[in-house]
């Protein structure tokens, strides 16, 4: 079975974010082995830079060997549900390799993470809080997964 990777930064904290990221996980489990791995939130009182510094270095720990990391970031290529199942099938279907999804903090993400990065997804052009862009990126994953099996979820 394809693996997926996720390390993101903080608990969920709202019920609604975890209870719809359950019901996701769970539907792409389905599809994938998936891995999560989390970074915990960098202390409050830590300016904006050294709290992305901080959380950066842990997300850079949580990456192993053969993961190719992509980003959300809303710089990141935009792109439809079927290209997204598109790329999501080649970076499956890469051998002895895994897509890594990251989601970083408030405050975004290092410039180290970044240039870790192989690629960038923009989820909306609108700003998202990050417990919700992990419920959205669940969803359309699982999508993504529906459409490579021809199965009826997604419309066009």
């Amino acid at each position: 079975m394809p693996s997926i990777g996720f390390v993101w930064v903080g608990k969920l904290k709202e019920p609604f974010s975890r209870e719809g990221c359950d019901l996701y996980w769970k539907k792409l489990s389905r599809f994938y082995s998936l891995d999560e791995a989390v970074v915990r939130d960098a202390p409050g009182k830590l300016p904006p830079a050294d709290k992305n510094r901080c959380e950066g270095e842990g997300i850079l720990s949580r990456f192993k060997k053969g993961d190719v990391p992509i980003l959300l970031d809303e710089r990141g290529d935009r792109l439809t549900s079927r290209k997204l199942a598109d790329r999501l099938r080649r970076w499956t279907e890469a051998p002895n390799q895994r897509p890594v999804f990251v989601i970083g903090g408030p405050f975004g993400l290092s410039d180290e993470v970044r240039a870790a990065a192989r690629g960038t997804l923009r989820l909306s052009d609108l700003t998202l809080p990050h417990e919700l862009a992990r419920l959205v990126l669940l969803e359309q994953l699982y999508r993504a997964a529906t459409i490579l099996a021809n199965m009826p979820y997604h419309h066009d």
